[in-house]
């Protein structure tokens, strides 16, 4: 039984289409991203705010709840008058200029994939240092991340570069081919 249902999570739905208008970083109030999202929703303002969803057990019964998978984190597309409206909100406590556009937008736009895919997807508090790799077979071919080993399972991590967190899925490492980077370029050593 959810606590809450579910609130929206990307608004609108086009969100990775929009490429002429640039992506905010809103660093939120403890506890008030969904707030955030609820305010912006109205006026327009495009948002992503990924959510996992997190399952209690009290009493014999099952309770879900839906957590934002950055606490303290909102993603916003619109020019400076849209930036000034989520500060109007007095629930942003500072907004992160993205200095490498496309590279939050692949990010985020794989990490929306992963959502979409049914991907269980659980925050990491930090990355740790890993094998760089890139999934060679299965839904997500061609994703590139870092192995994590925790407790005997290998975990796909995603990062957010921009906000130094990251998210794991996990996946088989047979699907799994080490990357060798050699000077800005790339190439999967299988």
């Amino acid at each position: 039984m959810p606590l809450l249902k579910r609130e929206t999570e990307v608004f609108p739905q086009e969100i990775f289409g929009l490429k002429e208008l640039p992506w905010w970083v809103a660093h939120i109030r403890s506890r008030q991203e969904k707030a955030l999202a609820r305010y912006l929703e109205p006026l327009q303002v495009p948002f992503y705010l990924p959510q996992r969803e997190k399952e209690t057990r009290r009493e014999g019964r099952r309770l879900v709840s839906y957590l934002p998978l950055f606490p303290g984190y909102l993603f916003f597309r619109g020019s400076l008058a849209e930036r000034r409206a989520a500060i109007r909100s007095n629930l942003v406590v500072r907004v992160l200029d993205v200095a490498d556009q496309g590279l939050l937008d692949s990010e985020l736009a794989q990490l929306r994939l992963l959502q979409d895919s049914g991907a269980s997807l659980q925050p990491c508090p930090s990355l740790q240092v890993g094998d760089v790799v890139r999934v060679s077979e299965g839904p997500f071919e061609g994703y590139r991340g870092v192995v994590l080993r925790e407790k005997g399972r290998s975990r796909f991590v995603i990062s957010i570069t921009v906000l130094r967190k990251s998210v794991a899925v996990e996946i088989g490492r047979n699907r799994l081919a080490p990357v060798l980077w050699i000077t800005g370029a790339s190439s999967a050593v299988a």
